[in-house]
């Protein structure tokens, strides 16, 4: 038996080989076509990008024309007529020795883009001519057009692939286009669609005599799938307009979904600039201006101290430990002292209890509950992380999951970030309680803003903030129909709600009240501070404002963020007003308000930040236009700054 087991396994595994050769040889020639030869030339067929339609079926982004010039460096003649050739493609001797090298280099066998996103009229001349220049040929492809001038850090843009990312991913090739940020990012492999792919054969003397194995290998393009977000975009139009000649965010959320209505960030631009040829030198211009940072979504990407909304919050957590109650007084005398030589400053004055301690924003009363929350626990590192922990279940301090690439998780301290900041101990509650008026060490985004408010609308629970709505012939992500819970019972939000909605009727938003609106909502005052010629200078304060309306089954959440706006019931209030009512009624009441914020204009206080700044240089309307106009930079003097540095002061009442 031994003796005729080796052989016996020599004879089959010889019989395998064979096999599998006269396979992959005679029957299954797919390799070849993975082999990049002389022989056979692959020739993509890009499928249209799937189109982006809002909420309401309003079509936003669509697709145009567009061409490639490709080459084959090794195809070129050397009787090549290169000055004729730059003159039909408007490029320098230069360019053209450039682009070939750099051809050259990805591969002398393989097609590579020589000059990208041509239109029409630019490739009409050069189509006339093309048999001409052996060695380049076109290649048709979609590039985005878009059909509003707004919303450009919703959509993102599309742009060629890196090297990098074609050696990580075999779908892309040199000079394929991909979506970066916004939802052209988030969703790309739904809206680009499938490349078909054509297999064409050629002769000994590289010419192209038909397709390979009769188009066996053949593929059709699949285009892409479209898409409905959430965005409103009449109230996303409405948002950018009212921003103009600020910075800031707006991001407005369906409470009962988590969709998001509106993200807003400003200064913006119109989307269509990252087109066509231009697009490189546009973004380049958006991308170094250090100053306005037009390409930085402040909805998602900002982090500031919330300032009194956070209040909010602080007043659930005391109920829910079982603190306080709706009765609980704690008087106020202008202010709060809570040590040797420390005083919170406040507007207040007389006793003040939950509802009217909300409506009057008293910041003694919150330092007061928040105080009694850590002390109930013998430990302060024990209490604060129970804090935390209340606080996190509202989505704060992480990233929130949802579908856009770019965010930040803001900050809620825990125990362990006491312990890095007094490492030998010694903090109590009196250390942190700036904390109870949003300031101290707690950071949020205005998403995180809008989502905290769209929770307690709901009475303790949210959905995962999102902007897909529906993808053809898909279900979305499930996360995004997920229910969270906080750790609040639901008996807790009514008085505090009741609280909000006197804001309105009794306290720092009175004067912006819409009739037939019932809006429950809530200052914040952030002061601001920036370092200009190595000095610490204090600029205008930042406005904060959040809101949801109506008070019963509400349909809108909203956070306001306006940088050096002032007090947050200035800027920021109004516009949570007039947003609110453009989404709930689609018009305007409020016309005072309206006039007075489209007539705001913080120019002068930016300008302490610096002069002109780059983006200044695409701006392609008159100032006063609402629509394309979304940089709009003054031209004083003045010193440049470094790094800017927000914080609050802790005797700030809003």
């Amino acid at each position: 038996m031994r003796k005729i087991l080796l052989p016996a396994l020599i004879i089959i595994a010889g019989s395998l080989l064979v096999i599998r050769v006269f396979y992959l040889q005679i029957i299954d020639d797919s390799f070849k076509l993975k082999s990049e030869n002389n022989a056979i030339k692959k020739q993509y067929d890009y499928p249209e990008r799937g189109y982006i339609y809002d909420r309401n079926g309003k079509l936003l982004v669509a697709n145009q024309a567009s061409y490639d010039i490709m080459v084959i460096p090794r195809d070129i003649k050397e009787d090549l007529n290169v000055d004729e050739f730059c003159t039909l493609l408007n490029i320098t001797k230069e360019d053209y020795e450039k682009r070939i090298a750099k051809a050259k280099v990805y591969s002398p066998r393989l097609p590579s883009v020589f000059l990208a996103q041509l239109n029409k009229s630019e490739f009409a001349a050069f189509q006339e001519k093309i048999r001409k220049f052996e060695g380049f040929y076109f290649q048709k492809r979609s590039l985005r057009d878009y059909e509003v001038d707004y919303g450009a850090n919703i959509f993102g843009f599309i742009t060629q692939v890196s090297e990098g990312l074609i050696a990580k991913n075999p779908y892309y090739n040199s000079g394929d286009l991909i979506g970066k940020q916004g939802v052209e990012q988030s969703y790309e492999e739904v809206l680009r669609g499938i490349k078909g792919v054509k297999y064409i054969q050629k002769d000994k003397y590289n010419r192209e005599i038909g397709s390979y194995k009769n188009g066996k290998y053949d593929t059709i393009a699949v285009a892409g799938e479209d898409i409905n977000i959430t965005i409103d975009a009449e109230l996303q139009k409405y948002g950018e307009e009212l921003m103009i000649n600020k910075r800031g965010g707006i991001v407005a959320i369906e409470p009962k979904s988590g969709e998001i209505l509106a993200l807003v960030t400003a200064p913006s631009y119109d989307p269509g600039i990252l087109v066509g040829r231009q697009r490189s030198k546009n973004y380049t211009l958006l991308y170094h201006d250090s100053i306005a940072n037009p390409l930085f979504d402040r909805g998602l990407l900002a982090q500031y101290p919330p300032g009194s909304p956070f209040k909010i919050l602080t007043g659930l957590v005391a109920l829910q430990e079982g603190v306080i109650n709706e009765q609980t007084t704690f008087m106020c005398h202008h202010g709060f002292s809570y040590g040797r030589g420390r005083f919170m400053k406040c507007h207040g004055f007389g006793p003040h209890q939950l509802h009217n301690g909300i409506y009057n924003s008293c910041n003694t009363y919150f330092a007061q509950a928040y105080m009694l929350t850590i002390n109930k626990y013998p430990n302060p590192g024990k209490a604060v992380d129970v804090w935390s922990d209340h606080v996190k279940s509202f989505g704060l301090g992480q990233f929130m999951g949802y579908d856009l690439p770019t965010g930040k998780r803001g900050n809620i301290p825990t125990s362990k970030t006491y312990k890095k900041i007094y490492p030998n101990g010694g903090w109590r509650s009196t250390t942190i309680v700036s904390n109870a008026i949003g300031q101290g060490e707690v950071l949020m985004t205005p998403i995180q803003l809008a989502n905290m408010m769209a929770t307690v609308a709901n009475q303790g629970y949210y959905y995962t903030p999102h902007i897909i709505k529906k993808i053809e012939g898909k279900k979305i992500d499930p996360k995004f129909t997920t229910r969270h819970e906080t750790t609040i019972d639901k008996k807790y939000f009514p008085p505090v709600i009741s609280g909000l909605f006197d804001v309105y009727n009794k306290g720092t938003a009175y004067a912006l009240r819409v009739e037939g609106i019932d809006i429950c909502g809530k200052t914040g005052t952030a002061e601001n501070y920036a370092k200009i010629n190595g000095k610490r200078e204090k600029l205008k304060d930042h406005s904060i404002f959040v809101a949801f309306a109506p008070k019963d089954n509400p349909k809108i959440a909203i956070a306001v963020m306006i940088e050096n706006g002032g007090f947050g019931a200035t800027v920021a209030g109004p516009i949570a007003s007039l947003m609110i009512e453009k989404y709930l009624r689609k018009k305007i009441t409020r016309n005072d308000l309206e006039i007075r914020v489209l007539n705001k204009s913080l120019a002068s206080e930016y300008a302490k930040l610096g002069g002109m700044n780059a983006a200044s240089a695409i701006e392609s309307t008159p100032k006063d236009s609402v629509l394309k106009a979304k940089i709009v930079v003054p031209k004083p003097a003045a010193p440049k700054s470094e790094i800017k540095k927000t914080s609050i002061d802790t005797t700030k009442k809003n």
